[in-house]
């Protein structure tokens, strides 16, 4: 080998070495894998050494809450559950109750109860108005042109199972439990989505119910 071309091949050695480290490093700082068992564990019975209730006492057995003020979790995609205890943390999404709970939660009980959740089936609901589930539908396919509401079909799909780690599953959630999210994005009592905002403000509280009946229904 050509003496003069030996520094260049230990440079590029040096850099290779230098590469792997580096990737070798960003591999060890990944999170943890989740783990469902550890999130059913918390879900169920909570943790009385940090005053943690159990979900299930508001969000029912397997995410299936009975109350209409508390959502379904079951189902739920796992980024959007993670994504959502992590902004109970912040002024965006300031709640008495889930304030407090996300900030006594770690990162690896988010993750765990997400992976725990997201594997549960939910029970399906059903639209409660016949009266006003044909407005319903199409603001939910169609949107509002004339006040340029987009389709919510467009990013939470046709049959409500939105997109994972885009956006929610709505599909089956109880009607009071969605209205009270769009009155609160539209208020600004809930901030933690600038798109969900803009569309919840052009709405009227009429298309806000219809909507969100008919969503009860989807499966």
């Amino acid at each position: 080998m050509n003496r003069a071309f030996l520094p260049f091949v230990k440079s590029v050695l040096v850099a290779m070495l230098a590469l792997s480290s580096v990737a070798h490093a960003a591999e060890e700082k990944k999170a943890p894998k989740a783990d469902p068992a550890k999130g059913e564990a918390l879900y169920t019975k909570g943790d009385a050494s940090r005053n943690l209730v159990a979900c299930v006492s508001c969000h029912g057995a397997a995410g299936n809450s009975t109350i209409v003020q508390n959502p379904k979790l079951a189902g739920q995609h796992e980024a959007y559950l993670f994504k959502q205890l992590a902004d109970f943390r912040t002024p965006e999404r300031n709640n008495p109750i889930m304030t407090p709970i996300s900030k006594a939660l770690t990162d690896d009980d988010m993750r765990n109860l997400s992976a725990y959740l997201v594997t549960q089936a939910q029970k399906p609901g059903a639209a409660k108005s016949k009266e006003t589930i044909e407005i319903g539908k199409q603001i939910y396919r169609a949107g509002i042109a004339e006040k340029n509401v987009p389709a919510c079909a467009g990013c939470h799909a046709p049959n409500g199972a939105g997109i994972p780690a885009q956006f929610a599953r709505l599909g089956g959630q109880h009607q009071e439990y969605t209205a009270a999210q769009l009155v609160n994005f539209r208020s600004g009592a809930r901030n933690n989505s600038q798109q969900m905002t803009t569309i919840a403000k052009r709405m009227s509280d009429d298309e806000i119910k219809a909507v969100s009946d008919y969503i009860a229904g989807l499966k």
